[in-house]
């Protein structure tokens, strides 16, 4: 990684990999528990998620911190996790620029990261 750019997606993806994936367990007898399973589309790949997780929850809990790319090909992600950074833009259900971290996901929901700036057409 020592002569990579930061903006380079093989720097983020080499930087990923020494990071542990996935969900955090809940302590025993803490009274927290996970919604109900569900299944949601990421990048066309099915992937496991739970009713009260954020978009931005599950694709963390997937492929790391990234859920877009700019124009430039530098990754985005989550930044503030409170809608007002607008870093976290995700493509749902083939809506464009849809906040990761303050939507929900639902049963058979389609997330697509999203590259480049998308409008609606």
């Amino acid at each position: 990684m020592g002569g990579e750019e930061r903006g380079n997606v093989a720097y983020y993806d080499a930087l990923m990999k020494r990071f542990r994936r996935g969900r955090l367990p809940l302590a025993d007898g803490g009274g927290l528990r996970r919604g109900s399973q569900v299944t949601v589309l990421v990048d066309g790949q099915s992937v496991v998620a739970f009713e009260g997780e954020s978009v931005a929850a599950v694709l963390v809990a997937q492929e790391g911190l990234a859920t877009r790319m700019t124009v430039n090909g530098a990754p985005r992600g989550i930044f503030c996790g409170m809608g007002v950074c607008y870093d976290c833009l995700v493509v749902v259900d083939g809506v464009p620029n849809t906040r990761a971290c303050m939507t929900a996901v639902q049963t058979d929901m389609r997330i697509d990261r999203q590259s480049g700036v998308s409008s609606h057409s």
